[in-house]
């Protein structure tokens, strides 16, 4: 499994017989390859989404975009977004709760996000593959204690059913703009599944937090892959 982090929350996935990219929205665009392409966008905040990676539609036949619960495939949506009729057909919106089949031996679930769209568990070739778009314990300072205790009641109630499972690579938010409150979303998600490769996103370039969550909690070291810089490209057993 060869995966390439491409800036914030864009991964690039890379399996015998398929791949996957994850939330693409800056650096280059990556070239298709010569497997199938699956194209998940979690949600559509402008650090998950540009619209420009509908024109991977125009260079590659096998490819399908995977979309989160909150986008919406109107006339006025595609025209905003110049998607093409041919990349139209290519979409499928999803659900808060689905379980398909979008190709003979991948399996997509989603799960709700604390913020906008779906959060996606994607098993493919015996892996088990987690990107947790904004699925996350958000407790902003600024905020009120009601909404920071709902937003803790509503992630433990999202993620409750990932409860013992397996993640072969997980993709959590650990975000530093929460400063403190960034250790609580990956504590618990790495507390809650059997994770066996983490990787940090969501640090805004700020790579350096990871670090700062490790002297925290050094249990976690080893299975935490330390990002460095973006379109750094990581070997997985």
């Amino acid at each position: 499994m060869r995966v390439t982090f491409l800036a914030h929350d864009g991964f690039l996935i890379e399996l015998n017989t398929v791949c996957l990219l994850f939330d693409w929205w800056k650096e280059p665009i990556p070239p298709p390859l010569d497997k199938p392409l699956l194209v998940f966008i979690s949600h559509r905040h402008e650090d998950h989404f540009n619209p420009e990676v509908f024109t991977l539609a125009e260079r590659k036949a096998d490819i399908q975009f995977l979309l989160g619960s909150d986008f919406h495939l109107l006339s006025r949506n595609l025209e905003k977004w110049r998607l093409t009729p041919e990349a139209a057909a290519k979409c499928r919106r999803c659900g808060k709760h689905d379980v398909f089949q979008p190709l003979p031996a991948v399996t997509v679930e989603t799960f709700p996000s604390t913020d906008e769209g779906v959060a996606w568990m994607v098993t493919a070739e015996d892996k088990a593959i987690f990107h947790a778009g904004d699925l996350n314990w958000w407790h902003w300072a600024e905020e009120g204690d009601a909404w920071n205790r709902n937003m803790e009641a509503n992630f433990k109630r999202y993620t409750e059913p990932l409860r013992g499972r397996r993640a072969d690579l997980a993709m959590l938010p650990l975000d530093p703009r929460l400063e403190s409150g960034g250790d609580l979303g990956p504590d618990y998600f790495l507390g809650l599944m059997d994770v066996r490769r983490f990787f940090p996103m969501h640090q805004w370039d700020h790579f350096e937090f990871t670090d700062e969550f490790l002297k925290r909690y050094p249990q976690f070291a080893p299975i935490t892959v330390k990002i460095h810089h973006n379109l750094e490209t990581f070997q997985l057993d």
